[in-house]
């Protein structure tokens, strides 16, 4: 592949970020040489050099990978809702544990309408509803698209059982077992799209494989207890305001991990488009907190708080979404992790053989 490990470019960069050339080319090579340009001065103290250093650019101007043919809002959509309704039966199975119906309802209610709605968005980006039955024919652990579809196909009815049970009446201790078993599959429904995701050659999903979990498992948790302050009355809301909490502080602890390990690769998710989503999802997961922690006796506060938080989870996955996509596009962000890696591996097998190396 073109701009690959070991394969010089016209121009590269360096970790830094900064600009050099590759060490190879025609070019290099008459500028090493002081030919094409070069010219040394009366004095012998070098050569100056008439052609300007390069800016980097992949083969042709083309990127490194193709941009992922996914497309919004289905899988943004299909991963928001996806998460809220994973962390939702959680709560459902927390609210029904500690007798607070209504709000195990409402939470129920989530679990069912947001696995239902992540399915379409999921379905109207395959193109063919055949499509995800056909992802069913073989289970893979090594493709999370396989080890996802069957954990869709797990968690769906048991969702759907626990809210129909709950809203009709009928075979309760059946919809009491399909509660706890939407609420074991749950916390795989939040995290798995961050490894499928992080399991693609972009290059800002790949390198941040390591708190994309966390991320996605703290924005769903905010969401879901977002949705149980908005739809549960104030006397049963403490176990969705508790959620919350957690759930964003995780979220954006996650994220600053993400920023400080990542350093110059993570800057698809701080500029352009991806960088004003996010920033309004931290915007709104601020308010939404500082709603939940000072609308204990307000109906109306604890609603806004809980809007709040769902358009912060929405917004996080809008901007994730977005920022891998601004990554795929840019040649850099697959060259330099390479390059990095490369460097590595080569200060890794000199310090084996010093370390082998007779005295």
């Amino acid at each position: 592949m073109s701009g690959g490990e070991g394969q010089p470019g016209p121009a590269q960069p360096d970790v830094a970020g900064n600009w050099a050339r590759a060490g190879g080319g025609r070019h290099a090579r008459h500028a090493r040489n002081g030919r094409n340009g070069g010219r040394k001065n009366g004095g012998g103290r070098g050569e100056q050099f008439m052609v300007p250093r390069a800016e980097f650019r992949s083969y042709y101007g083309r990127p490194v990978i193709k941009e992922p043919v996914w497309q919004e809002p289905d899988v943004p959509g299909y991963l928001f809702f996806g998460g809220l309704a994973g962390a939702s039966s959680v709560l459902a199975a927390a609210a029904q544990l500690t007798g607070r119906p209504r709000l195990a309802r409402a939470a129920k209610a989530a679990g069912l309408g947001g696995i239902s709605v992540s399915t379409v968005f999921l379905i109207n980006d395959l193109g063919r509803p055949a499509r995800f039955h056909h992802m069913l024919r073989v289970f893979k652990l090594s493709s999370p698209m396989s080890v996802g579809s069957w954990i869709l196909s797990a968690y769906g009815p048991a969702a759907g059982a626990a809210a129909l049970s709950d809203f009709t009446g009928i075979l309760p201790v059946a919809g009491s077992a399909a509660t706890f078993a939407a609420a074991l599959v749950g916390p795989a429904v939040t995290t798995y799209t961050a490894v499928l995701l992080c399991d693609t050659a972009v290059p800002a999903w790949h390198e941040a494989h390591r708190e994309m979990p966390y991320v996605f498992a703290g924005s769903a948790a905010s969401a879901a207890g977002g949705f149980g302050l908005l739809a549960a009355p104030l006397g049963e809301s403490e176990p969705a305001r508790r959620l919350a909490v957690v759930g964003a502080a995780v979220e954006l602890t996650a994220k600053k991990l993400l920023e400080w390990r990542l350093g110059p690769r993570g800057d698809p998710y701080q500029t352009g488009r991806a960088a004003t989503l996010l920033r309004a999802g931290e915007v709104l997961t601020a308010f939404g907190l500082a709603g939940a922690g000072l609308s204990r006796r307000s109906r109306v506060g604890s609603a806004l708080s809980g809007l709040a938080l769902l358009g912060a989870s929405a917004l996080t996955r809008f901007g994730i979404f977005e920022g891998g996509l601004a990554s795929a596009r840019d040649p850099q962000y697959t060259i330099v992790p390479q390059r990095e890696r490369k460097r590595a591996r080569q200060q890794a097998e000199r310090a084996a053989r010093q370390a082998t190396a007779p005295s």
